[in-house]
């Protein structure tokens, strides 16, 4: 990670991204208590994580990053965030879209949300999505 993303990430957390991480993984938690959620889980976690720090990567489509599909790139996936959607997605997008209200009242608040714009659209249909660099550096695996 380069210096403007590490800046960009360490005023991110201070000024709101620290609270849509605790968001995620709260929903992660509340999915995996109900034992069917589970698979949604394992997606708002690794969103925690691109919710805490999300300059410098970006969420792209599974199918797309490792050249073909799988079940949840598929219509299993659809179905899934459909399921996502109704049960937590709506309400992270709109926690996302409150920041980013509030951070574009600044001009120093602009990047940061966009920042929470592109994650409210990743917290409507996160399933089959994964999250990579923007820049990988030399010998970066698929």
């Amino acid at each position: 990670m380069g210096p403007l993303p590490l800046l960009l990430n360490i005023l991110w957390v201070l000024f709101g991204g620290l609270w849509m991480a605790i968001a995620w993984l709260a929903a992660g938690a509340l999915m995996v208590v109900t034992i069917i959620g589970i698979p949604w889980a394992r997606a708002a976690f690794s969103m925690a994580g691109y919710a805490f720090l999300p300059f410098g990567r970006r969420a792209m489509s599974r199918a797309q990053y490792q050249g073909y599909d799988d079940l949840g790139t598929g219509a299993a996936g659809v179905l899934g965030n459909i399921i996502w959607l109704v049960l937590a997605g709506w309400w992270l997008a709109l926690g996302h879209l409150a920041i980013a209200i509030l951070q574009a009242a600044t001009i120093i608040g602009l990047p940061f949300a966009w920042a929470h714009l592109k994650l409210a659209g990743f917290a409507l249909w996160p399933i089959g999505r994964v999250i990579v660099p923007i820049n990988p550096p030399a010998g970066y695996a698929r």
